[in-house]
């Protein structure tokens, strides 16, 4: 993607960052981690693509799909909020709508990440268990959970970004990625089509999950209102 912009817009104004190939640990690496998040494996991210810089919101779903699903909206500004309570089969039909409406060029396509390319771009070259650090007490300059969030998500974009220039990777929603879930890092075993994986913990879950290695699962026909997603543009 030589010559390529850092940064593309949608036809509503979203921002998504290019992220560029390369290698990293898969898995945790700091020690703190839960046997689901290894072994820590080599990966490799061979194309460059193009990620929201914040999860999807209400007003962007509201605007392909015409309806609002979402559990969390008594206000007037709730369409700033990541869009929840939408099943990973839900955001299939969203994402097969916005390529065919919406595309930005012929030569790419909306997506869901996959699950590496997920902890790729939210650990954005880092090895500790957030992508500011290790210390639990820095966590809520970056993200929404537990302890910080009131009970109930937030507007997107409020926090700090990670050094790739994107926001609510650790918690307010999980996100749903593309895959399988597998019960390891090493995706030697069998993949589980009853379940999908998201990441990055939710604005309900202890600071723990909001890690950028924590992994967490889900039913693919179930809703969720702590999860959401964050849409990928992938040129070709």
């Amino acid at each position: 993607m030589e010559g390529e912009p850092d940064a593309i817009s949608d036809k509503f104004g979203n921002e998504y960052r290019r992220i560029s190939g390369g290698t990293f640990n898969f898995g945790d690496e700091s020690g703190f981690g839960l046997k689901r998040e290894l072994p820590t494996t080599m990966r490799t991210v061979v194309k460059s693509f193009y990620v929201g810089i914040h999860p999807v919101t209400q007003s962007l779903w509201e605007s392909i799909m015409g309806d609002n699903p979402a559990k969390h909206k008594t206000d007037f500004f709730d369409g700033l909020n990541p869009v929840e309570s939408v099943s990973w089969h839900e955001v299939a039909d969203f994402i097969q709508v916005i390529n065919k409406e919406y595309p930005l060029t012929e030569y790419g396509v909306w997506r869901l990440p996959r699950e590496f390319e997920w902890e790729y771009f939210a650990k954005a070259g880092t090895s500790t268990r957030w992508s500011f650090g290790d210390l639990d007490k820095d966590l809520d300059e970056y993200g929404w959970h537990a302890g910080n969030s009131g009970g109930r998500p937030k507007y997107v974009g409020q926090k700090k970004p990670n050094l790739w220039g994107l926001f609510d990777l650790h918690g307010n929603v999980a996100e749903w990625c593309s895959d399988d879930w597998r019960k390891d890092h090493n995706h030697k075993t069998q993949p589980n089509p009853l379940y999908k994986v998201h990441r990055g913990g939710t604005w309900y879950t202890e600071s723990d999950s909001t890690r950028s290695s924590a992994r967490g699962k889900g039913k693919p026909e179930q809703k969720y209102d702590g999860v959401g997603f964050r849409l990928v543009w992938q040129p070709i």
